[in-house]
């Protein structure tokens, strides 16, 4: 497995971008922002990571693995990778958003060094283009929770 920039047309990485957001009315915003990074193995894509940045600050924006691959370390080369490609660029932190009844991710991120900075109530709603009724390990879908990863003094 080799993880490296995708210059190339976005929509075929739609089926990734599913994975991880509910909300094609959001997949539609931000698709084709920011730099993606994706995982190949044997020339086939197994999974995918979205950077867009703003000023020294850059948003993990979409991040989804193959369900076939997942725990296999495939994310966590991706936000490595991600880690150097904004340190490469003159980041000073890194932030992402996921879901607050999504346990399994929340524990990924602060595995990975991210820390909690926030809970942004009600995202998850219809007016987004999110469907009524998500419910993730028993957990209601509502609310998003923002952290971030600081990059000064690391090498």
């Amino acid at each position: 497995m080799f993880v490296h920039r995708y210059d190339g047309d976005r929509d075929p990485l739609r089926p990734l971008f599913r994975e991880a957001d509910d909300s094609e009315q959001q997949i539609n915003t931000y698709l084709n922002l920011g730099t993606v990074l994706v995982a190949e193995d044997d020339g086939e894509i197994i999974g995918h990571l979205q950077l867009i940045p703003d000023n020294d600050t850059a948003e993990l924006k979409s991040m989804a693995v193959a369900e076939s691959r997942r725990g296999a370390g495939v994310g966590r080369a991706l936000v490595r990778a991600a880690l150097e490609h904004c340190r490469q660029n003159g980041a000073r932190s890194l932030l992402v958003a996921t879901a607050a009844a999504d346990t399994g991710n929340l524990h990924f991120y602060q595995r990975q060094g991210f820390r909690m900075l926030s809970v942004e109530r009600d995202a998850f709603v219809a007016s987004t283009g999110y469907p009524d009724e998500i419910v993730i390990d028993g957990i209601p879908l509502r609310d998003r929770v923002w952290l971030g990863h600081e990059l000064l003094g690391e090498s």
